[in-house]
């Protein structure tokens, strides 16, 4: 009958999905770019489906005094807000600094409350988790109490835990209980299915890029903007100042690198982290190195300005020895910027084209040397480096992640 909504718009708004995302790792006023990767992913999730974040905060009545010796040790505080469409609550749960075997069990005790608070209206909820552990066994927790199905995304920590045996067995329940395990590379994947999860429940949904955000400028003009020369050749690392991100490896080799490609200039751009804080070890190495006045640290910057140094550099460096799925090798794509990455977790996969960077392997002693070196002399097309990120936007990411969630709560709706 006219004014009638059809069958089929019936069926699909009784089962369309409402999303609780759980995170420990998500944007504050006091980290701002903790887990932004997540923000980006769920923000436009948001776009088209109702999402609230549940960002636990970790807490322990003595860690004010652990500050005085790292101070930027858990600075976010239990402070509910809302980030653009995203309502972020944030409970409070112990967590004792250092073992983390209880924290799953202890951020399920403060998340389930507020779960079941949000979910009482009722509607097709999903529980969307990221990391295995402590989060997705938080969530597998929360989600037998509350009848309430949820997914779990792999983002790259899962290797380290999975080593720990009694980690190892709460990550293999939480990713056996879970409707979808997401996993933003094919390496984190495989790992996926090494821990039991089913094959036809873990898929790949890699990170996108905002090219809204990041995309080229002028070198000169961002050499200029740095006070960089603009003969000078430029490398330049985004991420935090910890030893996972390979800093450290870059500047032991800038003073050889001089030595061979004349004046090399290596940005350093990134600060503290949850991770930790090798700052002032890095700014004493390079001091020690005689390479002090051509390593520019610049600390952490606002996303939208980091588009200015990678698109300032010859070349965006990234040696780490761990990764899930470096959202940064993409950012420096889109500015037009070839990438030198190490084979470590997503990393070749995100290089998927010599149009694009170098991937050496980090146990080569020279691998490295070899990877900076063909960056520097290559001739490259940096317009078709900006078009592989444009492939890579999050656009297409989101709509898989869509019609997951959707494939979820239809299938609970049923059940």
């Amino acid at each position: 009958m006219p004014g009638q909504p059809a069958a089929g718009a019936t069926v699909a708004a009784a089962t369309a999905p409402r999303i609780a995302v759980l995170s420990s790792l998500f944007p504050s006023s006091e980290e701002p770019v903790a887990g932004i990767f997540i923000r980006e992913r769920m923000g436009r999730v948001a776009a088209q489906l109702p999402v609230t974040v549940v960002a636990p905060v970790g807490w322990f009545p003595m860690q004010g005094l652990i500050r005085r010796f790292r101070p930027h040790f858990r600075l976010t505080r239990p402070v509910d807000s809302r980030d653009g469409p995203l309502q972020v609550l944030r409970p409070r749960y112990c967590s004792i600094p250092g073992p983390i075997l209880l924290d799953g069990a202890a951020m399920a005790a403060a998340c389930t409350p507020v779960l079941r608070r949000i979910t009482a209206g009722g509607g097709n909820w999903v529980i969307d988790a990221h990391f295995a552990y402590p989060d997705g066994y938080a969530a597998s927790l929360a989600a037998a109490r509350l009848g309430l199905p949820y997914t779990i995304t792999l983002r790259g920590t899962e290797q380290r835990h999975s080593r720990m045996p009694a980690i190892r067995r709460r990550m293999v329940a939480a990713l056996g209980g879970a409707s979808r395990v997401f996993c933003v590379s094919e390496s984190l994947r495989r790992l996926a299915l090494e821990l039991g999860t089913r094959a036809d429940r873990a898929v790949v949904v890699p990170n996108g890029v905002d090219t809204a955000r990041y995309f080229p400028v002028e070198r000169e003009l961002a050499r200029r903007r740095l006070g960089l020369p603009v003969d000078a050749r430029v490398l330049v690392t985004v991420g935090g100042l910890v030893r996972r991100k390979g800093f450290h490896l870059v500047i032991g080799r800038l003073a050889e690198w001089r030595r061979r490609w004349g004046n090399v200039v290596y940005l350093a751009v990134g600060g503290a982290s949850r991770e930790g804080d090798e700052g002032a070890a890095l700014r004493a190495q390079a001091r020690e190195a005689g390479v002090a006045e051509h390593v520019r640290f610049l600390g952490a910057l606002p996303p939208e300005e980091v588009r200015v140094p990678l698109s300032a550099a010859d070349a965006m460096v990234l040696a780490s020895s761990n990764e899930g799925w470096a959202n940064v090798l993409l950012e420096s794509m889109a500015c037009g910027t070839p990438v030198v990455a190490s084979d470590v977790g997503g990393n070749r996969e995100v290089v998927a084209s010599a149009v694009v960077g170098e991937v050496f392997d980090l146990q080569d002693a020279g691998g490295l040397d070899r990877a900076v070196g063909e960056a520097l002399s290559k001739a490259w097309d940096r317009e078709a480096i900006v078009e592989y990120a444009r492939c890579n936007s999050w656009n297409a990411r989101v709509e898989q992640l869509v019609a997951e969630f959707r494939g979820i709560a239809q299938a609970a709706s049923v059940a």
